[in-house]
């Protein structure tokens, strides 16, 4: 791969309160402006000297959307990734490879580990380096003032760090999305335009199930052009929920600049937090490894303690792990504290606010179908549903539907199961 290496450089609203019409024009807001807000930037996380996975998703769905906006617009807008660490200058090859047009990272021992309050002073300032959008868009480097798009990860790290970024560059923030889309919107909205139908370009369209799961919002961060109140907002950022998009095909042919950049951070913000010893602690829940995976939600409420139960000896006949539906991480029923501790746990969330899974077979006990809980578990080989509700969302993604409650259906699957074991021991 062929890379330039420079030397060291020292308000969201819903539409649901607006009238949107989606524009196929190309209409420019006004040259200025475009050179103000440019490219895409995804903040990349890594651990143990490999890139987390989330942020390779984000790099592909990244270069998905840049792509057809670049020939939408015909304009020729990157892919920018950033990243803090110690010593990463090879894994900024590496998000080259994965879709990254340019890299710009920090490298110094004392961002080894992520510490929120270095990390954004860090981020905050490359978004708005001037002098490496100079390297990286010559045109453009005078008039840039922020990027377009902002990615962060929906993890631990990501959540934090994406709400202190956005606040520090005055800009608007949506969590937790699992679709993206660019388009031309026409809105009206009695603030933002002052009750007046105006066209706004290239707004990203930021999707996430609502809290019933079954439906969804459309997240939009819109300049004010009501002249009383006007201002910009951007970056348009989003944090995104890992599992959701696919990373591209690692390609080592791809070309793209490097760009080291040095941000200015007083002593004291490196001296109020230090970490004296770290350990990563590793998730009990593994998903991964196990062919089949049983889940419950809230069709245990009639008898959750045995219910519970019932559910461990199934997971156990099919050496299966155990997951749950949102709500069931939120201990809407009273359960022993042991099986509370154990279950009741967002490690052990499937669906958009969770975990992605893709196992041979996935048995959802008491689970309604949420469009975020399917979200997590429509690719896998074979799904068994068991829900006393025969209209429940949930058996139009099943190939194999049992009417019934837990306590009815599970001690008949647990009594044949035992039963067929016996006979292939004896065989």
């Amino acid at each position: 791969m062929k890379t330039n290496t420079d030397t060291a450089l020292s308000a969201a609203i819903s539409p649901s309160s607006s009238q949107v019409v989606t524009s196929n024009t190309n209409r420019s807001e006004g040259q200025e402006t475009q050179q103000h807000y440019l490219h895409l930037y995804v903040i990349i996380e890594h651990e143990e000297d490999k890139i987390v996975p989330v942020s390779l998703e984000m790099l592909g769905e990244a270069r998905r959307l840049m792509d057809k906006y670049n020939q939408k617009y015909s304009t020729d807008e990157k892919v920018i990734a950033i990243v803090l660490g110690n010593n990463i200058r090879k894994l900024c090859e590496e998000l080259i490879y994965y879709g990254a047009d340019a890299v710009i990272y920090t490298s110094s021992p004392r961002l080894e580990h992520s510490i929120n309050l270095l990390d954004t002073k860090a981020i905050s300032q490359i978004a708005t380096a001037k002098e490496c959008v100079q390297k990286i868009s010559p045109q453009y480097g005078q008039s840039f003032k922020k990027p377009r798009y902002m990615f962060f990860a929906a993890d631990n790290i990501g959540r934090h760090l994406s709400s202190t970024v956005l606040a520090e560059l005055d800009s608007g923030l949506a969590s937790d999305i699992n679709k993206l889309v660019i388009e031309d919107l026409e809105i009206k909205h009695e603030h933002k335009t002052k009750g007046q139908p105006i066209k706004y370009d290239k707004i990203l369209e930021m999707y996430r199930p609502d809290f019933s799961g079954f439906l969804w919002t459309t997240i939009l961060c819109l300049d004010n052009k009501n002249p009383t109140i006007q201002r910009d907002y951007h970056p348009q950022a989003c944090s995104i929920i890992p599992g959701v998009f696919q990373p591209i095909q690692r390609d080592i042919s791809r070309n793209g600049m490097i760009i080291e950049y040095m941000p200015q951070i007083e002593e004291k913000d490196y001296a109020s937090i230090k970490i004296l010893s770290r350990e990563i602690i590793k998730s009990p829940v593994d998903f991964d490894s196990h062919k089949t995976i049983v889940s419950f939600g809230r069709g245990i409420k009639d008898n959750p303690e045995e219910n519970v139960k019932l559910i461990e000896q199934l997971a156990s006949e099919l050496d299966a792990e155990i997951g749950i539906s949102l709500p069931i991480s939120k201990k809407p029923y009273a359960l022993g504290e042991k099986l509370s501790d154990k279950y009741a746990i967002p490690g052990r969330v499937i669906g958009t606010s969770g975990r992605k899974v893709t196992p041979i077979v996935y048995i959802a006990l008491g689970i309604s179908g949420a469009m975020q809980h399917i979200a997590g578990m429509k690719e896998s080989q074979f799904i068994i549903a068991i829900n006393p509700d025969d209209e429940s969302q949930i058996r139009n993604d099943s190939d194999i539907f049992i009417k019934g409650r837990i306590e009815e259906v599970v001690p008949v699957l647990l009594e044949e199961l035992r039963k067929r074991k016996k006979t292939m021991i004896a065989g």
